[in-house]
């Protein structure tokens, strides 16, 4: 997605030890014209899946799920990073370790919002090394929910992510593809 690329290398900054930061449109910031353009793209990537819900994990993943959603006209569900007094019933769970955050989340999905039933495509911002994405195929499988791919906005290719993914079988579908990054700059994957 040239439009992607483009606004990587205007806007975004590389940060020592891997990390790019791209808070000012994508993560903290929201450039919804950007992500509108980012759902249409999805929606154009995964148009031949039957799609029934978009899930994905707190906290970045969501509003770039939200936006995707309004084109496949269905609900986004999120896995919680934390239990909270208000979420009650039946839970799918699992760990994650966050690249970003150096810490291990125990992640929470109410199963009264995800069921045999429903044809899921996980939405997310980055996939380094595909903890997250990982969580979220192990809360798919356990719900028995059909998994129909993965749409993820940043890829760093130079993980291994990218491969674990693809290496199962599934579906994955990468809008902006980091092929290295360095102290100064990065280079896409064509």
């Amino acid at each position: 997605m040239q439009l992607l690329k483009e606004r990587i290398l205007k806007d975004g900054t590389v940060k020592p030890g891997n990390v790019l930061k791209v808070d000012s449109f994508l993560n903290h910031q929201m450039d919804i014209d950007l992500i509108n353009e980012i759902g249409k793209e999805f929606k154009s990537r995964f148009s031949d899946c039957p799609i029934t819900k978009i899930l994905t994990i707190e906290a970045s993943g969501i509003g770039i799920a939200c936006i995707a959603a309004q084109y496949f006209h269905v609900p986004v569900v999120f896995a919680k990073k934390a239990q909270s007094v208000n979420l009650d019933g039946e839970m799918y769970r699992t760990k994650v370790q966050s690249f970003t955050h150096k810490k291990v989340y125990d992640v929470i999905l109410s199963k009264k919002f995800l069921g045999p039933e429903d044809h899921v495509l996980l939405i997310d911002d980055f996939l380094a090394n595909g903890c997250a994405l990982l969580g979220l195929i192990d809360i798919a499988r356990e719900s028995g929910a059909t998994l129909e791919g993965a749409g993820i906005v940043i890829e760093k290719g130079f993980q291994e992510g990218g491969d674990r993914i693809r290496n199962m079988g599934i579906r994955l579908e990468s809008l902006a593809i980091i092929e290295s990054m360095s102290d100064d700059s990065l280079t896409f994957r064509e």
